[in-house]
């Protein structure tokens, strides 16, 4: 039996069905991020010290007399956390697979999720056997920001027709767009310097990265005041070509979150890094990224294919023929 008659057999997706799917890969991609958080701040990242087993000889959390049990679950329940993530995932492959028509680039947007997941388990172990050195704890929140900003992708798509992209504004708009994107990746980078400088390191040995918070956290919102900038100017260019308003409210959604994201940024930074603020501020990084995917996805359209004319019907021949 070929390929292609394997994948005909799967039972038909509705598009409602792969947009929840995708919908669910994006909260699970933000709530893996948060939870890691959760672990780090409650000085639980060596909680499970080896990988992938907890301990030697257990793949469970085991009575250890130099790791509290509570720092064992913590990480042990992150690590299973990664389970549904890989369920959501592969619910999400295997739903685009079922699309009819199948489209290339939904597939590719669905692959990208369980593959990701299975990457971010090998880097998540490689954080372990490292000791959670800090430039790996920096990998891995921000690859967890990458999938997220895929999975939204994935949320569009899912909606999309099979017909050619046609882009709903000019080129130039495009690249603004695209700049701001850059921008606020390298906003998500110095944010992980704070984090990787500051005093949640996920164990008390942990070395961490030689710069003071303060100098770390000047650069961090230096950037952001940045991207704001940028995308003020990015809302100029939207009015000025007369945006579709769905564009419009996409944008005027990741303003809003970005200026929510960075008044928690200042009050966690004033009280102190509290933990709970910590974990919020991962959070708030997720939502900005899910923002500004949802506005760069609206700017491009992929409408249905129009349904074949059908032939006309042959002529009756002539009765006198």
């Amino acid at each position: 039996m070929t390929r292609s008659t394997l994948l005909d057999r799967l039972p038909a997706v509705t598009p409602a069905v792969m947009r929840a799917l995708a919908i669910a890969a994006v909260v699970a991609q933000a709530g893996i991020a948060v939870t890691g958080s959760i672990v780090r701040v409650t000085g639980s990242g060596l909680g499970c010290p080896t990988w992938p087993e907890c301990f030697p000889g257990s793949l469970v959390p085991t009575p250890h007399p130099e790791v509290e049990p509570l720092t064992q679950w913590i990480e042990f329940g992150n690590r299973l956390l990664t389970g549904v993530v890989v369920l959501v995932a592969g619910a999400c492959l295997l739903a685009a697979l079922g699309t009819r028509p199948r489209r290339r680039r939904l597939t590719a947007l669905a692959l990208v999720q369980p593959l990701g997941v299975v990457a971010q388990a090998v880097i998540g172990g490689g954080v372990v056997l490292l000791g959670l050195v800090w430039w790996s704890v920096s990998v891995h929140l921000l690859v967890s920001m990458v999938l997220v900003w895929l999975a939204m992708q994935l949320v569009a798509a899912a909606s999309d027709g099979a017909g050619p992209p046609r882009r709903l504004v000019p080129g130039a708009v495009r690249g603004l767009a695209a700049t701001s994107t850059a921008l606020l990746a390298a906003v998500l980078v110095a944010g992980s310097f704070v984090t990787a400088a500051g005093p949640h390191a996920g164990d008390a040995q942990t070395p961490r990265l030689q710069v003071a918070v303060q100098s770390a956290a000047q650069v961090h919102a230096d950037l952001l005041f940045c991207y704001l900038g940028l995308l003020v100017g990015l809302g100029f260019a939207l009015r000025a070509v007369a945006a579709p308003g769905r564009v419009l409210r996409r944008y005027a959604v990741l303003v809003g979150v970005v200026v929510a994201q960075g008044l928690l940024g200042g009050i966690q930074y004033a009280l102190g890094i509290p933990e709970i603020l910590v974990s919020l501020h991962v959070l708030g990084a997720a939502l900005v990224t899910v923002a500004a995917a949802a506005l760069w996805a609206t700017l491009t359209e992929r409408p249905a294919l129009p349904a074949p004319t059908p032939a006309p019907a042959p002529a009756l021949a002539d009765r006198g023929a």
